[in-house]
């Protein structure tokens, strides 16, 4: 096939990262002398590469994370009460594959809300779908679906989001509505897809948070029967920030 058609039909059928390193091969003298299977194979790698950062863009997108976090600039200092050897293994996703929870608890400014997000950038590299949600928007959101007829269609949406990500948990007080709504949200996902959730209320306080006695135990047992912990330690971090530098973890 000569050469114009041959970019032409990659353009037709969409493999436009495969064009441009047709063309870039094109101006290189050394690349006419490699073996016709390992040019093809370098132009299959830019494509492959091109879907891969377009999946990830358009999965950070809809995440809506509060943070630009990684993983890689989680700050350990023994203070906080991390262990690498169990982070290590979170940023496997495993969890997240496996409908398991997440609990963050800590006080205000240890950085939980930076981790959640870390973590969720995390899982959007390794192609899982995220959602980022504060709860108290989470809330006034729901009372808008409600009153506009959309809220099963929500429930439907948020139920295919294979990491949930809701932060604030416990910072603003929950009418009855609201724990029955999270009922609703927590039971969709159960053992099928992962929750995280970060708080400033330690666990064994959520019962009382919750209010509705029989709800409140339909919550925390959904949640807690597969669910991993962790407890963020020490003073808050914005506290110990150097005006100078550039702090690895954001913290809130």
């Amino acid at each position: 096939m000569l050469y114009q058609p041959t970019l032409q039909a990659l353009r037709q059928l969409n493999l436009t990262a495969m064009a441009e390193a047709l063309e870039e091969q094109a101006l290189l003298p050394q690349a006419q002398d490699l073996p016709f299977e390992e040019r093809l194979g370098l132009l299959l790698d830019r494509e492959l590469s091109a879907r891969d950062q377009r999946r990830l863009t358009r999965l950070l997108k809809l995440a809506h994370l509060k943070h630009h976090a990684c993983v890689e600039d989680i700050d350990y200092r023994a203070s906080r009460g991390l262990e690498r050897a169990r982070m290590r293994s979170l940023i496997q996703n495993t969890w997240i594959r496996q409908g398991q929870n997440l609990l963050i608890t800590g006080a205000t400014g240890t950085g939980k809300t930076w981790l959640a997000c870390a973590l969720g950038q995390q899982a959007c590299r390794q192609g899982l779908s995220v959602r980022y949600l504060r709860l108290p928007r989470l809330f006034e959101e729901l009372q808008t679906r409600h009153g506009d007829g959309s809220f099963g269609r929500y429930l439907n949406t948020l139920a295919k989001v294979e990491l949930l990500i809701l932060d604030d948990w416990g910072l603003a007080p929950m009418r009855g509505a609201d724990v029955r709504d999270l009922l609703e949200i927590i039971d969709d996902r159960v053992n099928q897809k992962a929750t995280l959730i970060t708080s400033q209320l330690p666990v064994n306080h959520w019962h009382d948070y919750l209010g509705e006695p029989t709800v409140a135990d339909a919550v925390l047992d959904r949640l807690l029967q597969s669910a991993h912990r962790l407890e963020l330690k020490g003073e808050s971090l914005r506290r110990h920030r150097d005006p100078d530098t550039t702090p690895k973890v954001d913290p809130s």
